[in-house]
């Protein structure tokens, strides 16, 4: 006959050390995944509005908003019959005509929708994959430390053209991202006179 052993400090000790293991692991994890999610004291924040098949980027305050679409060369690449070899485009599908640009050492805010179905700003450098959906707002941020150029793509399918909406970030130095940004500022303004410009001459006719 067999006879059955039975230790409650043997089952006591092997019940606590996984236990205290595991709380010594989601302490931690729970302050990141907290960390994550926490958009406060934001230096920047920018709107990224998803389109078919493009985005839109909308500094908030600053009174600078563009649209950031395939860069040229790869989109007369990408056409049927184009004669274009892809493998001479530089960043083939990966450029964009004009990247988002933010400073270095600097919490940025992003503000994420989508005009017309989901989208999904993606850029894996940054460990940030947020939806953009239309008629709702999520919230994403980032801080990059090393000047320098980062790709992403749209990472939800998102019709026809779903592979052709890539997304670039250019980080800067906090004094060229400050010209950069005064330049467009500057731009926006002369556009904004040049539109207005015309309608003042008509109603002054009138």
């Amino acid at each position: 006959d067999q006879t059955l052993l039975h230790s409650t400090k043997v089952e006591v000790i092997w019940t606590a050390i996984p236990v205290a293991i595991l709380v010594c692991m989601a302490v931690p994890a729970a302050k990141t995944l907290v960390k994550m999610e926490d958009t406060r004291n934001a230096e920047l924040s920018i709107k990224v509005t998803g389109y078919q098949w493009k985005w839109q980027y909308e500094y908030l305050g600053k009174g600078v908003s563009f649209y950031s679409t395939l860069a040229a060369d790869s989109n007369y690449a990408r056409q049927l019959n184009s004669g274009i070899d892809p493998n001479t485009v530089k960043d083939y599908l990966l450029d964009v005509d004009h990247p988002v640009v933010v400073p270095v050492d600097t919490k940025v805010r992003l503000l994420l929708t989508g005009n017309d179905v989901i989208h999904s700003w993606w850029v894996p450098d940054f460990a940030v994959k947020k939806d953009a959906i239309p008629g709702f707002i999520n919230e994403a941020w980032f801080k990059v430390e090393k000047v320098g150029r980062y790709t992403g793509q749209c990472a939800e399918l998102c019709g026809r053209d779903h592979g052709f909406m890539p997304i670039v970030v250019e980080v800067l130095s906090k004094e060229d991202f400050a010209k950069w940004l005064a330049g467009q500022q500057q731009a926006a303004k002369a556009d904004a006179a040049t539109t207005t410009a015309p309608a003042a001459t008509t109603a002054a006719a009138l």
